[in-house]
């Protein structure tokens, strides 16, 4: 079994980390102990909070917007959105009103201009289409276009945190830590796709989308955005349908459902989220149970739980379907030494706790020995008292 590194973007804006090395043929663990890349085949819950508002430079306040300004009294003035100054917007040219902004899980559509923070231009995207709130793009585009009106083109500062990150970008270009200006144009909103009526091979790609930006995420550290794509993508597969559907397209979506669930239990096993991750390997085990990578990670989140065992059992489940492992021979190796340490130690805390027994034994056994002697001794001096009065009664009568 093989892996292919992963590192293609959702949608028609993708996205890699900066360093883009392609990884070699391997095992399927063998892409490290923790999974730090995932591949394809190795990349195998509501949305979560954007970023906290608080945290960054301060700056000095924008005064507040008048809620009843006319919209072009609105325009050359810049909205801090977050109250931190690293994501603000300032409108260029007014929209259609407030009620045509567009709300989270609407389908939309902007024309994009990407450029540095000294004006050098980076792309030009004339029809960017994402669905709004789903992680699709980068956070300053989700959060900036939810408050733009139908029609309205704004200028957005972005700070790299909510652009492409320490890590930058090759498609586009950007270099890490790089500041953005953003210019956009809300062109359309449409409401979102019944996933009913999506024909079965509309759902694999739809699907597959979002599993590709759920990769990555992760790749770039991102694990709570990544579980939250991989949850769209597992809500994609798992809908029901009313379109008719083939065994061979049940069986490429419930692929694409078991590495959604691979990967979003590595990304909840990176948060601690020990028991999330536990029923993520759980559903992949009882659609596949002999999947290599589900057996390995829940035996860590086992151990991680103290439940060495558990953990050891499914470790050695999981060596016997791949027995040149090296990583789970290391694991495994490890947990059963720890396992014999926590019983030394848990032999040692009950001996403290109850004594030394082999002494309380032998203590027993001597107090119960003196004790035999002691009745023995006082069994036979009074047969020998009383049949000394007997032989004196019987010399007195003869007397």
């Amino acid at each position: 079994m093989t892996d292919k590194e992963d590192v293609t973007g959702a949608g028609d804006n993708p996205e890699v980390i900066l360093t883009g090395k392609k990884s070699g043929k391997a095992s399927l663990l063998d892409s490290g102990e923790d999974f730090e890349m995932l591949d394809d085949d190795e990349i195998d819950d509501d949305p979560p909070p954007l970023e906290d508002a608080g945290g960054g430079k301060k700056t000095k306040k924008e005064p507040a917007e008048d809620q009843h300004a006319s919209p072009s009294s609105l325009v050359d003035e810049w909205m801090d959105i977050l109250g931190n100054g690293q994501l603000r917007k300032k409108v260029l040219r007014a929209g259609n009103g407030p009620d045509s902004r567009p709300t989270k899980g609407q389908n939309v559509v902007i024309h994009l201009k990407t450029s540095l923070a000294d004006g050098t231009l980076v792309e030009e995207q004339p029809e960017l289409s994402f669905t709004l709130g789903d992680g699709d793009v980068i956070q300053a585009l989700d959060l900036t276009v939810q408050l733009m009106e139908m029609g309205e083109k704004a200028l957005v500062q972005a700070d790299a945190k909510y652009a492409y990150g320490a890590l930058g970008s090759l498609a586009p270009e950007v270099l890490p830590s790089a500041d953005l200006a953003l210019e956009v144009q809300l062109l359309d909103a449409t409401e979102a796709l019944d996933l009913e009526l999506l024909s079965p091979q509309e759902r694999v790609a739809l699907a597959g989308q979002k599993r590709e930006r759920g990769n990555v995420y992760y790749q770039r550290g991102d694990y709570a955005f990544a579980v939250n794509s991989y949850g769209f993508a597992l809500q994609i597969t798992e809908s029901s349908s009313k379109v008719d559907i083939s065994p061979e397209e049940e069986e490429e979506l419930m692929d694409i459902k078991v590495k959604c669930l691979n990967n979003m239990a590595a990304a909840q096993l990176k948060l601690d989220h020990y028991e999330a991750a536990l029923r993520s390997c759980v559903s992949v085990l009882a659609h596949q149970p002999d999947n290599i990578k589900a057996l390995f990670r829940k035996g860590k989140v086992l151990a991680l739980q103290g439940e060495y065992a558990d953990a050891i059992r499914n470790l050695k489940m999981a060596l016997k379907l791949e027995p040149s492992n090296k990583t789970i021979h290391s694991e495994l190796s490890r947990l059963v030494k720890k396992h014999s340490e926590q019983k030394g130690a848990e032999q040692a805390m009950y001996k403290k706790m109850l004594g030394n027994p082999g002494s309380d034994g032998m203590q027993k056994h001597q107090a119960r020995s003196s004790w035999g002697v002691s009745w023995k001794w006082l069994f036979g001096a009074t047969a020998v008292a009383i049949g000394g009065v007997a032989l004196s009664v019987v010399i007195a009568a003869r007397n």
